[in-house]
């Protein structure tokens, strides 16, 4: 691969790991171990907005915070740009340290722990969340610095950062109703809630299962594509979004917010608006997917999403009434 030039490493073999948005390709090295090849889409991150993400992960490594280390090519640089004649504009491409360990879940299969280890694990991703939160409201970002915004505008605005999801042609005219309602209620009520030091900063924004590494009693949290300024709420229902209607949504609930008060507070009258969160979050998979049903993970997806985003709403906005 042309990308690999770049780099002083000596690969054996590329293998995809995930080709989604990005394509994500596993580089096995001649004299052992392994690295993570990145090639970004076009147009989500600017050069500055790259830059910035690695920024903060280095500084969260600084911190103690174990995420994965950005390794510089050649040049040194944190990524290359990498023109094709099919691509004459390029793609940002970088590498980073490969990760031990397995996805605590998936979206497909559920949560890969068993029963037995869910508290463990939700104990200890409410703790990495709380001081990555910690971190964020401490830290002093260098000039320069560029992330996109989780904010009302890039939630629910007239056209939210990951799509306009009351769009979404596979909706039901009363599905599609419930969500333009929705759009409505979430901004109003982010507005309301407003923005501090204490509830929205640099958040990581996809804690999901598959971005979790489980390692023994050892989490490490991957994938920054996503991260941004956004309410500290957005990850916590980021977590749980997809187990929400699963049998031990209560005990991983419960055990973040153990972990996570051990090293940050968080009041029960902030607590009391994560379906606002729910809803908020389960409304951008549908936006995904409607800017991306061209593809084949959209058309797979979007009945499932579509399924969890209107039984989000639907809470939300019925204890809304209350």
């Amino acid at each position: 691969m042309q990308a690999l030039g770049r780099w002083d490493l000596d690969h054996a073999e590329i293998a995809p790991i995930k080709i989604r948005e990005n394509a994500v390709f596993r580089v096995g090295l001649r004299g052992g171990g392994r690295v993570v090849l990145r090639v970004h889409r076009g147009g989500y991150h600017s050069d500055d907005a790259l830059q910035s993400e690695f920024d903060w992960m280095r500084a969260l490594t600084a911190s103690g915070i174990e995420v994965p280390r950005v390794i510089p090519s050649r040049e040194g640089k944190l990524f290359e740009r990498i023109c094709t004649t099919d691509l004459p504009e390029g793609r940002q491409v970088d590498v980073l340290e490969w990760v031990e360990g397995r996805q605590l879940g998936a979206l497909e299969s559920g949560l890969q722990v068993g029963d037995d280890a869910v508290a463990a694990c939700y104990f200890i991703l409410g703790q990495i969340s709380a001081r990555m939160h910690n971190h964020s409201s401490a830290w002093r970002p260098p000039a320069g610095f560029v992330r996109h915004q989780w904010c009302e505008e890039g939630l629910a605005g007239p056209d939210p950062l990951w799509g306009r999801f009351w769009e979404l042609e596979q909706l039901s005219p009363l599905q599609r109703a419930l969500l333009e309602t929705a759009q409505i209620a979430i901004k109003s009520d982010l507005v309301a809630y407003g923005k501090n030091s204490g509830n929205f900063g640099l958040i990581h924004a996809d804690l999901v299962p598959e971005n979790l590494m489980v390692e023994g009693d050892r989490i490490r949290v991957i994938d920054f594509d996503d991260a941004g300024f956004g309410w500290h709420l957005f990850d916590l229902a980021t977590s749980l979004y997809f187990v929400r209607d699963k049998s031990d949504f209560n005990v991983a609930l419960e055990a973040f917010l153990r972990g996570y008060r051990t090293h940050r507070p968080l009041p029960e009258s902030d607590l009391t608006r994560l379906p606002l969160f729910m809803a908020a979050r389960g409304t951008t998979y549908l936006g995904w997917v409607h800017e991306k049903k061209e593809t084949e993970t959209a058309r797979n997806l979007t009945p499932v999403l579509i399924e969890y985003a209107c039984t989000a709403v639907e809470a939300y906005l019925a204890g809304r009434e209350r």
